[in-house]
Formats: structure tokens, C-alpha cells, sequence
């Protein structure tokens, strides 16, 4: 591992991730079906934010995307289900959109000028929840441009299958655990891209 792949894993871990872990991203799984699950079952996310379906690239940009990455960086939150079942899940939401619009930068400053951050969930629902419409789609300014991140579901990102990618096992919540606790996580990346396309 590089000193800047280091220094990017070691400030996501330190910033609150579980996990920051590098892996090829020739091995991202991209599929038009779980994009598709945005529209159909209908997501109450849909159409909210310029981060989700109708208003992102889909598959065939992500797959533009990793096929031009050099290097490609999961980062996850264990989490008790329970959390994700109760409106602490926006702070941890929150905090997972922060570290990856965080690791992005750095890529950026590392050289890799068309690194793009992905996250998990609307970052309507997230950042701007209290405000009636995404100030974005209203032709305004984002309110949360340092941070939102789009949603790695409507590009069609299978994110377990990711995480399997990046080492960790696809059905078990493992480092630092404790037993008895119903484990869950949420989920980013970071694709590091040399150049914009």
C-alpha cells in the first residue's frame, strides 16, 4: 500500500469508518437491475435530490468510471440495526457522507483530479430533511456541496458484493464487534480516477 492509500485509509478510520479498505475496482459489480429498484418498487427517495434517479448517470457512467480507476476504496460503518431502524441513522448517514467526500478530496489532492465519492442514501433525507425541496433542483446552490455525495444505488452499485471485493465477509460483521448486538452497516466508495470523463 502506497503512503497516500495509507494516509487516506488511516484519516477515514479515524474520522469514525469501521472499515477503509482498498481493492480493485475491476471487481466493482455494476448492475441495471438494482439501479432499476430506484423506479421500481418506487424508493421514497426518488427524484428528491440531483444524488439519486432520475437525476444521476446510472450504470452506464459507473461503469465509465471504474473502468478508468486506478484504485478503488470501500468504506464502511458497523452499526447496530436497530440504529439504522431509528432516526439515528441520519447521523450515521451524515458521518458516512463526511468521510467519503473527505477521502475524495484527498484522492483529488493526490493527483487523482476525476475521483469521484459515492455514499449511501438520499442526501436529501441526510443533510436537508427540515427543508421542504433540495435547494439543487429549485436552481438554487446546494446547501451541503463539501459533503453530499450521490447514492451509490442508482448507479447500480452491488454494495455487498463490494464489500466481499474489498475483504470483508458478505454476511458477517466482523472487527471489533460485540457478540449479541443485530449487526448491520452502511456503505461508501471512492473511485480514483487520474483524469474526468
Amino acid at each position: 500500500m502506497s503512503d497516500f492509500q495509507k494516509k487516506i485509509r488511516d484519516e477515514a478510520l479515524g474520522a469514525g469508518a469501521t472499515g477503509a479498505r482498498f481493492f480493485d475496482p475491476r471487481k466493482l459489480v455494476v448492475e441495471e437491475r438494482l439501479a432499476g429498484y430506484c423506479r421500481e418498487p418506487r424508493c421514497p427517495n426518488y427524484g428528491l435530490s440531483p444524488s439519486c434517479p432520475p437525476h444521476v448517470q446510472g450504470p452506464v457512467a459507473m461503469r465509465q468510471w471504474r473502468d478508468a480507476a486506478e484504485y478503488a476504496l470501500a468504506i464502511k460503518i458497523d452499526t447496530p440495526i436497530d440504529v439504522l431502524h431509528s432516526s439515528q441513522r441520519f447521523e450515521i448517514m451524515f458521518l458516512l457522507h463526511e468521510i467519503v467526500a473527505a477521502a475524495e478530496r484527498q484522492a483529488i489532492a493526490a493527483g487523482y483530479r476525476g475521483a469521484r465519492g459515492f455514499a449511501g442514501g438520499s442526501c436529501k433525507k441526510t443533510f436537508c430533511d427540515d427543508y421542504p425541496e433540495c435547494a439543487h433542483l429549485a436552481g438554487q446552490d446546494c446547501r451541503n456541496p463539501q459533503s453530499a455525495r450521490p447514492s451509490m444505488s442508482g448507479f447500480g452499485v452491488d454494495v455487498a458484493a463490494m464489500l466481499e471485493s474489498a475483504g470483508w465477509p458478505k454476511s458477517a460483521i466482523d472487527e471489533g464487534v460485540e457478540q449479541g448486538d443485530p449487526m448491520s452497516w452502511v456503505a461508501g466508495l471512492v473511485l480514483l480516477c487520474p483524469e474526468f470523463r
